[in-house]
């Protein structure tokens, strides 16, 4: 074999290694913003393509094209000079590089608010209510009945005909609503139990506007005094006070957001 052989052997090898190196640097640019990472920046990215196509496709016929590619030869020719390079990345650093950041931030700014690929799914707030029952009519105690999707307060209809309350046992076993699923990690306690008691005009209850935020049951005792007349010797009946006490039940209300679940079709439901 000729030494020519051996030069064009080298020649060619150099020549694909800079090949490699630019193919190399163009996807390091190009690939991170349309390979559908950031799927805002790529849907970007091919909508702004798909507008400069169509405006190209109307106007490209007064765009001196021949002019254009000659400059565009011409500016490749002369940035492989190494003054002109010196000169280009002097440039940058001066004039463009204190707005690379700005003009960045602009953009993600820009596709955070404006590109919206799929809306938000719809969340709503839920309720369950905690219910206590006192161990006795007098004791102090309570005991843990049960968490219900109803207060039920004392002018409730399953109070009214005597029905126990419904629910679940344990925290735990409260589930969201079909078509939903939890949007918060834990339950969390409404402190503003005096506004849902008058939101759902509750009576004949007792609101803790503090502490733990229970809403009691409030029982008034007629306790009248007996006296004997002092003239005729009867006992005569006089109106006594009203004594408040804690009734049988006491609540409060739990407080969860949900989110409506996102049905994925599938290729056999398309259509």
């Amino acid at each position: 074999m000729s030494k020519d052989f051996f030069r064009n052997m080298r020649d060619l090898q150099n020549c694909m290694e800079d090949f490699s190196t630019i193919h190399d640097g163009i996807l390091k640019i190009i690939t991170p913003s349309t390979n559908f990472s950031n799927e805002p920046l790529s849907s970007t990215v091919f909508i702004s393509l798909f507008l400069l196509a169509c405006v190209l496709f109307i106007g490209s016929h007064l765009i001196p094209w021949r002019f254009f590619s000659l400059g565009i030869c011409w500016l490749v020719i002369a940035l492989g000079h190494p003054s002109v390079q010196q000169i280009v990345l002097n440039s940058r650093e001066q004039h463009l590089r204190p707005y690379e950041r700005n003009a960045q931030t602009w953009l993600d700014s820009w596709v955070a608010h404006d590109i919206i690929l799929d809306a938000p799914p719809e969340t709503r707030e839920v309720e369950v209510f905690e219910l206590q029952r006192r161990k006795g009519v007098l004791s102090a105690e309570w005991e843990s009945w049960m968490f219900s999707p109803n207060p039920y307060d004392p002018l409730s209809p399953q109070r009214i005909i005597g029905e126990r309350p419904k629910g679940t046992r344990f925290f735990e076993d409260v589930v969201a609503p079909r078509g939903w699923e939890w949007g918060d990690k834990k339950w969390v306690l409404d402190l503003g139990s005096k506004e849902w008691v008058e939101e759902r005009m509750v009576q004949g209850v007792e609101v803790e506007v503090e502490g733990e935020r229970w809403v009691s049951d409030l029982v008034l005792e007629d306790t009248d005094i007996s006296r004997r007349g002092k003239q005729e010797g009867k006992p005569e009946r006089v109106e006594g006070s009203l004594e408040r006490r804690t009734g049988e039940w006491r609540r409060r209300r739990w407080i969860r957001m949900v989110k409506r679940k996102v049905v994925e079709r599938g290729p056999d439901t398309a259509g």
